[in-house]
């Protein structure tokens, strides 16, 4: 009896991810149905690939034999797939992305949505992380991250961006607790503290005339989502560090006021990144050649900030 792909698909995603949950959410389909169809397939090859209990999954013994002979396969049989897609006339399917979640609100209005406006028929499947991936491991299709931080083996597409963070505070907080002058007056401030993906809490980074300071800022709150930290220092419960994208419009509009901007570090740029393809889907080919076209134009003319 022969299986499916689909099938080899399910078992390959429980080998990656060592769990049916993360399985079914990065295929869009329910535990249950990716729980038959692993069943099914080990129904269909009389032995059982995963040893399963409540609290994990791992292979077996012929599970792993399994595996490392069939993924290749499977890659094989995919990359074919994708050089009849590369021959579509209009681009259709789905591209995965892997982005920092400022990464991804950055280029969200500036290039997913306008792709999409361009290519209606195209998927793009978002997923935000603020650990670095391996987005090939991961079945990405592309990643976003701080040029400096895109890995070696990879090709990179600067996306021109300017980018810096900014200190910021309601005018009314700013009237009741002064004005900070130097990084050091934030001891006597309430600030919204942020905690990184690994636990730790970060340290707001500043310089000015080569001289580096990076400040272990007080507060009554600890965020780690950037629409909690806006919310929170748009009702003035404090001073912000935020990524300028995310706040642009309430400076413009005067419901926050940035201060230290002598002070404020800029960032690297945005870079779109990828494995190198032989095959690439029309679908890809048009992302990065829409990516390409909308950070040309995004270049600055002068110095470049961030």
């Amino acid at each position: 009896m022969r299986s499916d792909l689909a099938e080899l698909d399910a078992v390959l995603m429980v080998a990656r991810h060592g769990k049916f949950r993360a399985a079914a959410l990065e295929l869009g389909v329910s535990t249950t149905a990716l729980s038959n169809a692993v069943s099914k397939l080990e129904r269909t090859l009389g032995v059982r690939l995963f040893n399963r209990t409540t609290r994990s999954v791992s292979l077996t013994e012929a599970g792993q034999q399994f595996v490392a002979q069939v993924a290749p396969a499977v890659r094989d049989i995919q990359e074919a797939m994708d050089a009849a897609r590369a021959r579509q006339a209009t681009p259709s399917g789905t591209l995965r992305i892997n982005a920092f979640p400022t990464a991804a609100r950055e280029i969200f209005s500036s290039l997913v949505l306008p792709f999409l406006r361009a290519h209606p028929q195209i998927h793009i499947d978002i997923v935000t992380e603020g650990r670095l991936v391996d987005i090939v491991a991961g079945g990405f299709d592309l990643g976003v991250r701080s040029a400096d931080l895109v890995p070696a083996d990879m090709i990179a597409l600067p996306l021109g961006l300017a980018r810096r963070n900014v200190v910021v505070a309601t005018p009314s907080y700013l009237n009741a607790r002064g004005t900070p002058l130097i990084p050091q007056d934030l001891a006597e401030h309430s600030c919204l503290r942020v905690r990184l993906p690994n636990g730790a809490i970060y340290r707001w980074p500043f310089e000015k005339d080569g001289q580096t300071v990076q400040i272990d800022v007080g507060g009554s709150i600890t965020l780690d989502e950037a629409s909690l930290a806006r919310t929170a220092v748009l009702a003035s419960a404090g001073l912000a560090l935020m990524m300028e994208s995310d706040v642009r419009d309430d400076i413009e509009a005067g419901r926050l006021t940035r201060v230290l901007e002598e002070w404020t570090p800029t960032l690297s740029p945005l870079a779109l990144y990828y494995p190198s393809r032989r095959n690439p889907t029309a679908a890809f080919k048009a992302f990065i050649e829409f990516a390409r076209r909308q950070g040309a134009a995004a270049e600055p003319k002068g110095p470049v900030i961030g």
